[in-house]
Formats: C-alpha cells, sequence, structure tokens
C-alpha cells in the first residue's frame, strides 16, 4: 500500500457498484493533461457497498474499458473505500527516520489497528514537525485487511493493468477538489467549508470539506438507481431501457409528478439531514456552499431543489474545467460523465506529483 506519489501519467480506477470508470492523466507544467478515459456498466451485484463479489464481472468490464481508453500507460491505481480504511495521526520522535517509523509501528499495531498485524497492508506519511512539541513530528497511518489490497491489485492485473499504488477514496476526493474548488463562485477563503454530496447509483455520501480536508462524512442506502427501479416498475421496462428513459428522457407526461418528483422529495431530505447531522455533530464551521458529483447528481430539478431548500450556492461538479483533453476524446461525452469521474480523477491525479 503506497500513498507516496507515483511517475508521470497514471491511470485512475475506480469501481462501483454501477460502472467501472478510468481516467489517464498526464502532469503538463501547472496542470493535467486527459489522455484517455472509459465507463462500461457492470452487471447488478457484481460489486455490492464498494467490495468485489463478482471478479470475473468486474475484470471483464474493467478489460473492456481498457481497449476502448488505449491509454498510453498500464500503470493504473485503485482505492479502498473509506470504511475499510483505518487513518490515524500518530506523534513519533523527530530523531526516527522511515525504517525506524516503520518498526514503531509494527510494534504498537495493537494500539492503533483493531484486527491481527499478519493481516494488515499499511503505509505512512511524515506531515512535519509537530506544532506544540519541536522534537515531536507527525505522521499519517494508513492501514487496511490485505484481502482488500489483493482484490483490487487482482482485478487490475486481470485487466491487462500494472497496479502502481492503492489509495483510499477519502484521499481522492480530497485531490479532486483541488480542481473542483476553482469551478465555485468566488467569496469563500482557503477555510470555507463546502459539502459535497456524491449521489451513485445505490448510495449518497455526505462530505463536509474544510480547507480542503473532509472532516466530516456520512453514508445513506439511497440513489440514483431507486429511480430506475421506480421507472422500470411503473412503465413496464426492463432496467435497461429504464435508466437509459432516465437520462434521455421520452417518459409519459405524468413522470414529473408521480415517480420524479418522490424521488427529489426523498433525496433532497436525506441530504438536509446529513447537513442537520452535521451541525449537530457539534461543528462549527457554517457549510455555505454546495457541490453535487455522481452520476445522479445531473437528475433535473435537483440542484434546483436543493439551492431552494438550503439557501446555498450549488454547482454540479466537473474536475476537467481547467484541464486540457487529448483531441481523441469526444469532448461532450467527457463532460456528460464528468461529476461521476471524481474518485478516477483524484487518483489519477497522483501522476507527476
Amino acid at each position: 500500500m503506497r500513498l507516496r506519489a507515483s511517475g508521470k501519467g497514471l491511470i485512475g480506477v475506480d469501481i462501483t457498484s454501477a460502472t467501472v470508470k478510468l481516467i489517464e492523466l498526464r502532469r503538463v507544467g501547472s496542470h493535467y493533461q486527459i489522455e484517455s478515459y472509459a465507463v462500461r456498466p457492470l452487471r447488478e451485484g457484481a460489486v455490492v457497498e464498494r467490495r468485489i463479489r463478482d471478479m470475473g464481472e468486474v475484470a471483464d468490464a474493467l478489460q473492456r474499458a481498457v481497449e476502448s481508453a488505449k491509454p498510453s500507460t498500464r500503470q493504473a491505481v485503485a482505492a479502498v473505500p473509506a470504511s475499510a480504511a483505518i487513518t490515524k495521526s500518530l506523534t513519533v520522535p523527530a530523531s526516527l527516520n522511515d525504517d525506524e517509523i516503520e518498526a514503531r509501528i509494527q510494534l504498537e499495531s495493537d494500539k492503533h489497528i483493531p484486527f491481527p498485524f499478519s493481516e494488515v497492508a499499511f503505509d505512512f506519511q511524515r506531515l512535519g514537525l509537530n506544532a506544540r512539541y519541536g522534537d515531536q513530528q507527525d505522521v499519517l497511518l494508513v492501514a487496511c485487511r490485505q484481502q482488500d489490497i489483493n482484490q483490487l491489485t487482482d482485478a487490475l492485473l486481470q485487466a491487462g493493468l500494472t497496479p502502481a499504488a492503492v489509495d483510499v477514496e477519502t484521499f481522492a476526493m480530497e485531490r479532486a477538489f483541488s480542481e473542483l474548488r476553482h469551478q465555485l463562485p468566488p467569496g469563500g477563503g482557503e477555510e470555507d467549508c463546502v459539502a459535497l454530496v456524491d449521489i451513485g447509483a445505490t448510495m449518497n455520501a455526505f462530505h463536509v470539506i474544510c480547507g480542503g480536508r473532509i472532516t466530516y462524512s456520512r453514508d445513506t442506502v439511497f440513489g440514483g438507481r431507486q429511480l430506475t427501479e421506480e421507472i422500470r416498475v411503473r412503465y413496464g421496462l426492463s432496467l435497461e431501457e429504464a435508466g437509459l428513459a432516465k437520462k434521455r428522457g421520452g417518459l409519459p407526461e405524468d413522470y414529473r409528478t408521480s415517480v420524479l418528483a418522490p424521488f427529489l422529495d426523498t433525496l433532497v431530505q436525506q441530504i438536509g439531514r446529513s447537513l442537520q447531522l452535521y451541525y449537530t455533530a457539534g461543528r462549527k464551521h457554517e457549510v455555505r456552499r454546495m457541490i453535487l458529483a455522481g452520476g445522479s447528481s445531473v437528475i433535473p430539478g435537483l440542484a434546483e431543489r436543493l439551492a431552494q431548500e438550503t439557501g446555498m450556492e450549488v454547482v454540479i461538479a466537473n474536475p476537467f474545467l481547467r484541464m486540457k483533453i487529448n483531441t481523441r476524446i469526444d469532448v461532450q461525452t467527457l463532460a456528460g460523465d464528468a461529476p461521476a469521474m471524481l474518485t478516477a480523477c483524484g487518483l489519477a491525479m497522483r501522476a507527476g506529483k
């Protein structure tokens, strides 16, 4: 498990319950260039709650994505979900080098990691001298079960990719936010708090980012697939037909009032509840702006409803606004997929750092 930077040119791979997404970024001066990307659907049940249940299906979809994207590198990075990782800030003597820090973590693993050390993959990164004690240094420790790492690297290898690193979704989202913050209306400072709501197929994740770091997170089991299922049942369509109708329109006139409106009501209520719980948890920093991400963030009327209910500025995520784009990429298709590409983008942004 590596937190350290990879070489130039890197593929970020995001495996969700509905799709596999990959994007290849290369550092060009102070900006990134998108070299290739692809999104491919997954059969329902292949990935459940961010964990692979059908390796063959995932590897096949990822291989098809690679064949479509035709990336110029095979170096790839994937991420374990935040729920599977343990992240802690430790304080150790400033005199310790990397080998000594590693030895100390192993020796004291029972204090930091709640499962047997023989099952653990871990890495650490120095954060600099401690603010209060000059003879101490802060160290970021990240650990998870080795089986979670093995599962991701196996998927990459079966698709013909070379695992360069395994990251944590939280870090990838923070990295992507460094690009997203440029699309926010002016007025917020460096410590401005922003709600980032990632609405996927089966879950929506509510994050509060302050000073570029995620300080609060809450997951809710409700996403775009519920809307697809409602369309399927009400109009007698297959799941695939319902998904296409949701994106392209063409549904009967009663769709907006009988299907879409109740879905939006529930989703807006859940996001409002997550915001309320953020404040209930004793958080003092006010959230004034909101970014919507994920494949279901573009559902018509959602951003407007949230702006009305919360009184916030609400924008739909596009981490690619400042990036150069390879001429062989369809810009319009990329723009349509952009809100769902945050994690993959954040992973690939390790390139050239």
